[in-house]
């Protein structure tokens, strides 16, 4: 069996979709086909906008894993025992929302980490708000669970007939559709409705990072739309509130830190943003910016719902996130 025919277009999507900051950041987000009983997901730790130029999809028998998630097997938590080896030439691991995919039925499912759909979805009025905004959609809010088997739960236990939009508090976006092209269409729709306005984010002068730097194991990332994180009141306190989403604590670090304070993300109020060098740097940046483009769209009052202390240690000492880590690391 070869792969079907399209997975060409998924690839070329995926790339589109991982270009994008505002739907996907390093390697969050996935895409998934199903053809023929086999589900090609995207592999875990590996980043949708090299869909094109590597070979980033792992084959899943997706009869077995229903079955499997219907049974309350434990294996459905990283979903590696229903790769279809003889289809796996890179021996690759299946993403960690493999069974998102799965239970949504439409043969084509694409979950971003859409940067609109992120400042709606933190809050704690989010389903309210969200109301109106979808309107005529067959959608459905799912409020935060750790990525894997609970949020596979609150899935199956929210969705109802025909539901191809999913909300996923704290977390991002999935639509569905039965051709590729309905589901970029969908997906573009859906972003369009939650556009939110941006606030206007002051820039400042970012010199003396470079003194409190100096002889220490944190760097300055170079894009200076993340420093404006620092030099805007509302952004700060909402930043200081803790985690946001998941993508965050594994390539950041939990939540942030205010200077002198240590962490792996460390705000400097009036001065800019600093890294530790521990974090992957590119991960760690790309979702640097992410958080500044999610906070631009968040305004003075918005009621925010961060991550508790025990949603950060499942996901921080969770083996797949660790698996995660490690790539970005590498």
């Amino acid at each position: 069996m070869s792969a079907p025919a399209g997975l060409a277009a998924l690839k070329m999507l995926s790339a589109r979709l991982g270009r994008d900051r505002l739907l996907v950041q390093a390697a969050g987000g996935n895409t998934s086909l199903k053809a023929d009983g086999v589900m090609w997901v995207k592999a875990s730790g590996t980043w949708l906008m090299h869909a094109g130029e590597k070979d980033i999809f792992v084959p899943v028998a997706l009869a077995d894993l229903l079955r499997g998630l219907a049974d309350g097997d434990p294996a459905c938590e990283s979903c590696t025992s229903f790769v279809r080896t003889d289809l796996n030439a890179h021996a690759l691991r299946p993403s960690i929302e493999t069974t998102v995919h799965a239970l949504m039925p439409q043969r084509v499912v694409l979950h971003v980490h859409c940067v609109e759909t992120i400042s709606w979805a933190v809050r704690e009025d989010a389903e309210t708000l969200l109301i109106p905004k979808l309107e005529g959609c067959n959608w459905r809010f799912i409020p935060y669970a750790r990525p894997g088997l609970p949020l596979a739960h609150a899935i199956r236990d929210g969705m109802t007939t025909g539901t191809d939009v999913l909300v996923l508090g704290n977390h991002g976006l999935a639509v569905a559709a039965d051709t590729i092209d309905d589901a970029a269409r969908l997906l573009s729709a859906i972003s369009a409705r939650l556009a939110a306005p941006v606030r206007a984010m002051p820039q400042g002068e970012t010199v003396a990072l470079a003194a409190l730097a100096k002889g220490t194991a944190y760097r300055i990332p170079e894009d200076a739309r993340i420093h404006a994180i620092a030099f805007d009141d509302t952004a700060l306190a909402f930043a200081a509130r803790g985690t946001a989403y998941p993508d965050h604590a594994i390539f950041l670090g939990a939540g942030a830190s205010l200077w002198p304070a240590p962490g792996k993300f460390v705000l400097v109020p009036g001065k800019g943003v600093l890294i530790h060098q521990d974090a992957p740097a590119a991960a760690a940046d790309a979702m640097a910016l992410c958080l500044a483009d999610v906070l631009a769209r968040l305004e003075p009052g918005a009621k925010l719902r961060v991550l508790t202390a025990e949603d950060e240690d499942r996901l921080l000492n969770w083996d797949a996130e660790k698996y995660r880590q490690a790539l970005a690391k590498g």
